[in-house]
């Protein structure tokens, strides 16, 4: 019997492939990339027309070697690492790094892993596709030349440990540019007049619209008091009613993007918390009766394509659960954008009929959550428009409008199966709804409110990458690392869900712009996406991309070293005193990330942790809770006065006591519960 060498990137594949091939396949995991640029130089030949000078990673020899010993005892290798750019190159750096045979060596990709899909991807394997490689190793070389290039210039000019990137720099300058518009932003007044009235004992309201000529902005109290002083004693007469309905189509299924942005709104995940659990629920699952099987399709795509045979799976599910009425193919909800890749399916359940009910009680409750979320939306895809019936109505008083409308839900739709987190709720009035032209309404009075515009809102992760993926920043692959990156740097701290830039952001920002304007030029970045896609389908040659990138970078850096300025940032200061010298302790950051110094060294070198307080009192003796880590790296709740006071908890503690039993209460996802599990006191958290 011939014998079979299947590689893939991830341990936690093996287990699941493994299952759907016979007795002569041994499948074997890589650990990701086992070649790269060395750390310690610019790894890029100059001389030699920019050629990259790979290295094995270090501590990825043992790895090389031990695959090398199953290679010898095979047949046959497929390279089967991930189906994008990243996965075709590692199968690259593999072939060269184990010195396989051509002959005897293939490339196989999957969308999804599921027994059929990895049959079916054994049927048609194929030559390592160039195209995919050199666009992965053009963005590689492109990255390395900025950040080694720029950030010892950073180095020089602000301070030591910062780093510069292609893409996390554009991204920083979008943030940037974002709170110098809400500091800029002047507010400016409006009012709103609401006219309650009476229609049968039962009150209404109906809002300040403006005349026959069309909308009036009131932008003062004493416009808005001459308003009302012509109206009060008017009698309010209906004057229209339009009957109508409108529809509202079905989602399109997700991309890398949308995922990213509906878990952030609706679930509160971060966009590196979407990813790491989208990848368990691709890479394979433990499901009763089935095994280990992927429940997703491969979560890295900006397409919204569907295979066919999901698309007849889907349909007959939508079809036998809620009735024919409920099905639509989603041709109206495709995503059309000429930056799409369009390299893989949209992200979508691997098997409709697996239901998240069916399963719910053998996933971890993030994963669970997550595939909740995929699966509905990729359900509501296939389905109907929502239809709503519409009745807006303009009551008249004297020679002013004021309207209302109400909608009721006539066919549900897609709304059967899934309602995105911030879709606008669904106001009926009755009353409304039956009024007619020409019926007189009994006014009760007027109320009056003041706002004032507000400023554009801080990013959230999720409005990040929205904004990324409309101006072509970047790829779904890149998203939740580049913001991963300029929050662990200190560029960017998160607060709640909004992101704000430091003082040490505005200062590398304030660089990047004068010194390398290009580079952080949203659309040179956007134009070098698709330059990079031009690589992929084989019309440009990498290198001259390279060529064309470098000269000027070179330039830009010796320009900055003679004419920017050195900036000093203040190290951030604590409420710690220093028990040596009496100065205030400031933050530092590490390799094992934050301590407090004292601002006085070398005189004084007092060190000590860093303890981050949570904003609780500790239940036993009052103190601060902070978070602390066990010696395996797991975060839990601590008391500041360790080891006096023994309290730790995994959940966070609350500020309000159990009413049953008097003891402290945790935070349990959106729930408050009682710590002792004796008492069981459990409850909704307020808003």
């Amino acid at each position: 019997m011939a014998k079979y060498l299947v590689i893939v990137e991830s341990p936690a594949k093996v287990k699941t492939i493994k299952k759907f091939l016979g007795a002569n396949y041994e499948v074997v995991a890589s650990n990701g990339h086992v070649r790269d640029l060395p750390k310690s130089t610019m790894g890029i030949d100059f001389e030699n027309d920019y050629e990259p000078k790979y290295i094995t990673i270090r501590g990825k020899g043992e790895k090389l070697a031990e695959l090398r010993r199953y290679v010898k005892n095979a047949d046959k290798v497929f390279l089967a690492t991930d189906p994008d750019r990243e996965g075709e190159a590692i199968s690259w750096h593999l072939f060269f790094a184990l010195k396989l045979d051509a002959k005897k060596t293939s490339r196989i990709s999957f969308n999804e892993i599921t027994k059929p899909a990895v049959k079916e991807a054994l049927k048609h394997p194929r030559k390592i596709d160039m195209g995919l490689v050199d666009a992965q190793q053009a963005r590689r070389v492109l990255d390395r030349m900025v950040g080694y290039s720029i950030s010892p210039l950073l180095w020089m000019k602000i301070k030591r440990g910062l780093s510069a990137g292609r893409v996390q720099s554009v991204a920083l300058r979008m943030l940037c540019d974002r709170e110098e518009e809400i500091n800029a932003f002047i507010p400016q007044e409006y009012w709103d007049m609401d006219a309650i009235l009476k229609q049968k004992n039962k009150e209404f309201t109906v809002s300040f619209y403006g005349d026959q000529n069309g909308k009036i902005e009131i932008n003062g109290k004493e416009q808005l008091d001459e308003i009302i002083k012509k109206t009060k004693n008017c009698k309010f007469i209906v004057d229209q009613v339009k009957k109508g309905s409108r529809s509202r189509k079905a989602p399109i299924p997700f991309t890398t993007s949308t995922m990213q942005q509906e878990a952030s709104k609706a679930l509160n995940f971060s966009t590196q918390k979407t990813m790491r659990v989208a990848q368990q629920l691709y890479e394979g699952v433990e499901i009763k009766g089935r095994g280990s099987i992927g429940l997703i399709t491969y979560l890295r795509t900006d397409s919204t394509r569907v295979s066919d045979t999901a698309e007849m799976q889907v349909k007959d599910f939508i079809n036998d659960t809620y009735g024919e009425t409920y099905y639509s193919n989603g041709a109206n909800n495709k995503k059309s954008d000429k930056k799409i890749q369009d390299a893989h399916e949209a992200i979508r359940p691997t098997d409709v009929s697996l239901t998240p009910e069916k399963i719910k009680d053998q996933l971890p409750r993030d994963l669970f959550r997550l595939y909740q979320l995929i699966w509905k939306r990729f359900v509501a895809s296939r389905m109907g428009t929502a239809v709503y019936e519409t009745t807006t109505v303009k009551v008249a008083a004297g020679d002013y409008l004021f309207n209302a409308s109400t909608s009721k839900l006539s066919f549900d739709g897609f709304m059967k199966v899934y309602t995105e987190a911030d879709n606008e709720k669904v106001v009926t009035n009755n009353v409304v709804a039956k009024m007619e032209k020409g019926q007189e309404l009994e006014f009760v009075r007027f109320e009056e409110n003041q706002h004032f515009t507000q400023p554009p809102a801080h990013f959230t992760e999720a409005a990040l990458v929205k904004a990324m993926e409309e101006q072509g920043i970047g790829r779904p692959s890149t998203y939740a690392p580049t913001i991963t990156t300029i929050i662990g740097r200190r560029y960017v701290t998160k607060e709640k869900k909004n992101l704000y830039v430091t003082e040490l952001g505005e200062a590398v920002n304030n660089v990047m712009k004068t010194a390398f304007s290009v580079i952080v030029d949203t659309a040179f970045t956007a134009n070098m996406e698709s330059l990079l896609d031009a690589v992929e389908e084989g019309s440009i040659e990498w290198k001259t991309v390279i060529r064309n990138f470098y000269p000027d970078l070179e330039e830009s850096v010796k320009e900055a070293e003679q004419k920017l300025e050195k900036i000093h940032i203040a190290d951030e200061e604590s409420d710690e005193i220093c028990e040596e010298c009496g100065r205030r302790m400031v933050i530092k950051y590490g390799p094992h990330g934050r301590f407090l110094a004292c601002p006085g060294f070398p005189e004084c070198r007092n060190t000590k942790p860093y303890l981050e307080k949570v904003g609780v009192p500790c239940p036993k003796c009052g103190g601060d809770v902070v978070f602390r880590m066990t010696r395996k790296g797991r975060r839990y709740y601590g008391c500041i006065n360790s080891p006096d006071c023994d309290f730790m908890s995994w959940q966070k503690p609350s500020v309000e006591k159990c009413p049953q039993c008097g003891g402290y209460m945790v935070e349990k996802g959106n729930k408050l519960a009682c710590a002792d599990p004796n008492c069981g006191y459990v409850r909704e958290m307020s808003k």
